[in-house]
């Protein structure tokens, strides 16, 4: 398991990730920026933290009207994010979440959407080394 800590932001599902990233930025006078696709972009908070604004894939269910807004646990792994999410997964479902869906590697990494044990969705996110410049 990485030794990087986990991180915590916000996942906000949109069908104009950019132009939802500008109008936040702009409301809350901070910037935006792109992502890691081009249907992904990130406003970095006034007060710390960060917004993901994402366009789900169409061959996903699109999030259900006012739960689209979701905590994002992220750590920054090796190069098998894959092989970390697992790992992650199994010590997040001993403290009682669930998975809502299989784990999945995708081309910016490794990640699944759980539940807290409330039933609250939450987004794991397992980005490979250099992801994000960090």
């Amino acid at each position: 398991m990485s030794a990087e800590k986990a991180s915590l932001s916000w996942v906000l599902a949109a069908n104009n990730p950019q132009s939802l990233a500008e109008f936040y930025a702009k409301a809350l006078g901070c910037s935006c920026r792109a992502g890691l696709s081009d249907q992904h972009w990130m406003v970095s908070l006034p007060t710390g933290g960060t917004l993901q604004i994402y366009c789900p894939s169409r061959q996903r269910p699109w999030p259900v009207r006012g739960a689209a807004l979701s905590p994002c646990f992220q750590r920054i792994g090796t190069d098998h994010p894959e092989t970390e999410l697992g790992g992650w997964i199994q010590q997040l479902e001993a403290l009682g979440a669930r998975r809502r869906e299989a784990a999945r590697l995708e081309s910016f990494g490794a990640e699944c959407w759980m539940e807290d044990p409330e039933g609250q969705p939450f987004l794991t996110l397992v980005l490979p080394q250099g992801a994000l410049n960090s």
